[in-house]
C-alpha cells in the first residue's frame, strides 16, 4: 500500500527522476514553456513553483540554493532571478498552468503544456 507516498516515480529510480525533473525545469525556465506528459507536468510544477519562490529573495544564497537544485545552470539561475522572479514579486504563488493538449504522437490523452503565467 501506497500510504503517505508524495510523489510520482515515474517508472524511474530516484537519480533519473532527479535528473529527469532538473532537465525539464531548466528548459521550463529558458523558453518559459513546454510541452510533456500529464504525469511529468504535475509532478515538475511543484518543484519548478519552489525555485521561483526562493529566487524572489534575491540574494547570494538564494543564488546558490537555485543552483544545487538544478545542478549548475549558470543561464538559468540567471534567468530566474533576473527575469522571473522580478516579473512575479507581488503573486504569491501560482506561477505556472498546466494545460491539457490530448492526443501528442501515440500516447492518446496524455499530453499537457506547462508554462509561466502572465
Amino acid at each position: 500500500m501506497r500510504h503517505h507516498v508524495k510523489n510520482r516515480t515515474l517508472n524511474r529510480p530516484k537519480r533519473q527522476r532527479t535528473a529527469l525533473l532538473r532537465s525539464l525545469a531548466r528548459s521550463l525556465v529558458l523558453h518559459e514553456g513546454i510541452t510533456t506528459t500529464v504525469a511529468k507536468a504535475k509532478e515538475l510544477r511543484p518543484f519548478v513553483e519552489k525555485l521561483v519562490s526562493t529566487s524572489k529573495q534575491n540574494s547570494l544564497l538564494s543564488r546558490r540554493k537555485v543552483a544545487e537544485r538544478l545542478g549548475g545552470a549558470p543561464e538559468t539561475v540567471r534567468k530566474l532571478h533576473d527575469t522571473l522572479a522580478p516579473r512575479y514579486a507581488k503573486r504569491a504563488g501560482g506561477y505556472t498552468r498546466i494545460t491539457l493538449l490530448g492526443r501528442v504522437g501515440k500516447r492518446v490523452g496524455d499530453a499537457a503544456r506547462i508554462e509561466f503565467v502572465q
